[in-house]
């Protein structure tokens, strides 16, 4: 009988495992790798693609380095889902994403194999240089590897951080996954011989001699020599700007032929200079035909069907959010040629993607540059231009400064859509825009709306396309509405203008953002306690309606305020103002419900707002606490008023 070979992934528990396997052994383990990583997200959904893409030079870093006594930093960390199979998790892996499971990002307590925490791009090459020195500060001799996207490189801080490392001279190995052709040359067999020559002992040891020698020389002689190797280096494997940045450059190389991955790897591996960059080509969602073929190559997903690639997207004829905001700002640009759009590589996820289609030429993808973006967005409006500035509002912290600087401090008219306000549940705290109603707050003269469902998102796309006299932002969440009627030709709203939606008289629940739906349902739970409820929409973080809050305070026992938000935000806005004109006399309660002063983790976005008493049981909760009135009490709870 022929023994049934048990697979190689069930004999892996982590990557020493692996290195004890046959180097003509890692073609099966990446089949194996990619087969249970599709396997995996198919039940989880989640980040798919990139994955994929990057199963061969997972295999391959982790064959020849020693992790995790090597550091091994993922940028983003999206496309480390491979990464976590072989490193201890494989029996998790079917947790990605979910409540109390994986992160679907590398998270620093998760996994020694983690040396780095990122769900934002291009970190990796500055956190990287950072554990470098301190390697070298402390006398030890371990590498740090970096893996970094080509699509990171569009941010500046990657290139701030090349800067500083061939300033430094330091022993780093950056590589650049290309995954997209972008910068890429014909990848062969003269191309990965090339980088193996390259990379090897005996070239770098010629270079390094040669710069020994020359070093000797008159400055004058010098600089001549280093001209002349530059030269010749570029006329054997091509000069590039990582080279001009210090690093020595080896590829582009094959990142899914293990012939040419992992004679390179070894080289930079122990190859005593530094810093290194090793340019990898790679296919997102390689080896997963629906993802080969589709144009994003799958690189977010829902939990799918393997054999179709058909993905549950959940039956529901309720908008997106963001889908609402980019039909109506096509609606905008069609009344005003003047209005256009920037994003900083999410069209799609901020619905950009549908004004691009009928107007690409007012319709500018930025890259993964934030702070770009916004002064770019600057200098439009600068020209008279309306440009509609969409980022998410955890990516628009990174621009925090150009926000301020260039943009409020000179009062131009930006348009700022920050899409995914709030919990944004599966992707977690390094998604979550919780903190935009504080940062963007606290700027003089910045106008801050919330719509309350996609009808009042129409009607403040439609009121930031009319307002010109200095920025302005509104803030949307992820997902679906609740069917609220979008009006065929949305009316701007009254600037610093909320609205009473429900009026009653012992209990005033004040909302901004799409709370609201909770807010009215704790209405009514208050309501069968027999306790009567005003809920009113502020729609205006800044400036606040003033009027409407004391309207409030003043004609009411309690005031709650809630928000998708941080400490620090709305709330705190109202209590200020309150604080500033005196509490009413009549011995007001004030309670603030925000996002809790620590990090949600992933999850599912309803659960974690309730565990954060931002669902309707945790707004009767606060009313009955402020009233000093048991929950469970029936007849005690009758309102007398």
């Amino acid at each position: 009988m022929v023994p049934i070979e048990t697979p190689y992934l069930d004999r892996i528990r982590t990557p020493d495992d692996l290195r004890t396997l046959k180097e003509s052994e890692l073609r099966a383990v990446a089949d194996e790798l990619r087969a249970e990583t599709i396997n995996a997200v198919s039940v989880t959904g989640g980040h798919l693609g990139p994955g994929l893409g990057v199963v061969e030079l997972t295999v391959a870093l982790h064959y020849v380095f020693n992790t995790p006594e090597d550091r091994l930093i993922w940028d983003v960390g999206h496309q480390a889902y491979p990464h976590k199979i072989l490193t201890g998790r494989r029996d998790r892996i079917r947790t990605l994403r979910r409540d109390g499971g994986l992160s679907g990002f590398t998270k620093r307590s998760e996994s020694e194999y983690d040396p780095f925490g990122a769900g934002h791009s291009s970190t990796s090459i500055s956190a990287g240089l950072g554990m470098a020195v301190a390697r070298d500060m402390d006398g030890k001799q371990h590498n740090v590897v970096c893996v970094i996207g080509d699509g990171s490189m569009s941010a500046g801080m990657a290139y701030e951080a090349m800067n500083n490392a061939g300033a430094m001279d330091s022993r780093l190995i950056v590589i650049l996954n290309d995954n997209d052709m972008s910068i890429a040359r014909p990848v062969g067999a003269m191309s990965a011989h090339l980088a193996r020559l390259v990379s090897g002992d005996a070239f770098q040891s010629f270079r390094a001699g040669v710069k020994s020698v020359v070093s000797q020389l008159p400055r004058v002689f010098y600089d001549q020599a280093k001209a002349m190797e530059e030269l010749a280096r570029n006329v054997l494997v091509g000069g590039n700007l990582f080279q001009d940045f210090g690093f020595s450059y080896i590829g582009p190389i094959d990142g899914h032929n293990f012939e040419h991955l992992v004679p390179v790897l070894r080289n930079v591996r122990d190859a005593r200079i530094g810093p290194i960059l090793v340019h990898v080509v790679t296919q997102k969602g390689k080896g997963y035909a629906p993802a080969e073929l589709a144009d994003d190559r799958l690189h977010g997903v829902s939990a799918f069907n393997v054999v179709t690639g058909a993905q549950d997207t959940g039956a529901s004829n309720l908008p997106e959010y963001n889908r609402v905001f980019g039909e109506c700002l096509v609606r905008e640009g069609r009344r005003d040629p003047r209005i256009v759009a920037v994003t900083a590589a999410m069209p799609a996820g901020t619905g950009v993607n549908l004004f691009q289609k009928e107007f690409p030429d007012r319709t500018f993808d930025v890259g993964i540059a934030e702070q770009h973006a916004v002064t770019f967005s600057a200098g439009l409006a600068a020209e008279g231009f309306k440009p509609f500035c969409a980022i998410y509002s955890t990516f628009l912290q990174r621009a925090y400064d150009q926000v301020m600087h260039d943009v409020v401090l000179q009062r131009l008219p930006v348009r700022f859509a920050v899409d995914r306000a709030g919990l944004v549940g599966a992707d977690g705290p390094t998604h979550s825009g919780s903190f935009d109603i504080a940062y963007l707050g606290c700027l003089p003269g910045m106008v801050l709306m919330a719509p309350a469902d996609e009808a009042e998102l129409a009607r403040m796309v439609a009121t930031a396309a009319a307002f010109d006299e200095g920025p302005i932002a509104f803030r949307y969440p992820r997902g679906q509405g609740i069917g609220a009627e979008i009006p065929e030709e949305p009316e701007p709203v009254a600037i610093g203008r909320g609205r009473v939606v429900r009026q009653g008289s012992r209990v005033a629940v004040l909302s901004l953002g799409t709370r609201l739906a909770e807010a009215l349902k704790a209405a009514d739970q208050l309501a069968a306690h027999g306790i009567s409820a005003t809920v009113a929409d502020a729609r205006f973080a800044k400036p606040l309606d003033t009027a409407l809050v004391d309207s409030l305070a003043n004609s009411h026992d309690v005031l709650i305020t809630v928000e998708e938000g941080s400490v620090g935000g709305f709330g705190s806005f109202v209590l200020h103002h309150l604080a500033q004109g005196g509490f009413p006399g009549h011995g007001l309660k004030v309670r603030c419900l925000t996002l809790p002063d620590v990090f949600l983790p992933h999850g599912n976005a309803d659960r974690l707002y309730a565990a954060a008493g931002l669902d309707s049981a945790g707004i009767v909760r606060a009313a009955l606490d402020a009233l000093h009135l048991s929950p469970l009490a029936e007849p005690a709870l009758r309102d007398t008023v």
